[in-house]
């Protein structure tokens, strides 16, 4: 088994309803090759070859996300230091040199969505702030260059 996957117990459900609809599509896909099976010569049949494409491409998935919830642990919001960055944590931050404010959740990298503004803890952003506190400036090295961000405040 590879590495531990972190997640939230959102983020754990949402793999969980992911896995079920790709197991919806799997069945729906045997169903159509079946029926591709009945019309005869399946070399020169696109809607067979179709199928079986989609279908390898589902059972890798449902096996990807299988063995992403077989290694994960869900972090568990009550066991996490409530007073610092950690995963699971919702950060307010104040960027120094622009005054633009901003508020992130980390979150494990299966998780990350900045549209959402839910931050891996594994990127460059995610990294600079874990295990600081509120209150406490942190300088970072971004791939746009050193930043300097100030902790308004952390909420579990």
């Amino acid at each position: 088994m590879g590495k531990t996957t972190y997640l939230t117990r959102e983020g754990y459900e949402k793999l969980r309803k992911d896995i079920d609809a790709l197991k919806e599509q799997k069945r729906e896909l045997s169903l159509m090759i079946g029926e591709a099976r009945e019309q005869g010569d399946l070399r020169e049949n696109a809607g067979y070859q179709y199928a079986k494409e989609k279908q390898a491409d589902v059972m890798r998935r449902i096996s990807e996300i299988a063995e992403k919830l077989a290694s994960s642990q869900i972090i568990e919001e009550t066991k996490i230091a409530k007073d610092e960055v950690r995963i699971g944590a919702t950060v307010t931050m104040k960027e120094l040199a622009s005054g633009a404010e901003m508020t992130y959740t980390f979150v494990g990298q299966e998780e990350s969505d900045p549209s959402l503004g839910k931050l891996s803890v594994h990127s460059p952003l995610g990294q600079g702030f874990l295990g600081h506190k509120s209150g406490e400036t942190v300088d970072i090295d971004l791939p746009a260059g050193k930043k300097k961000f100030k902790i308004l405040k952390i909420e579990r």
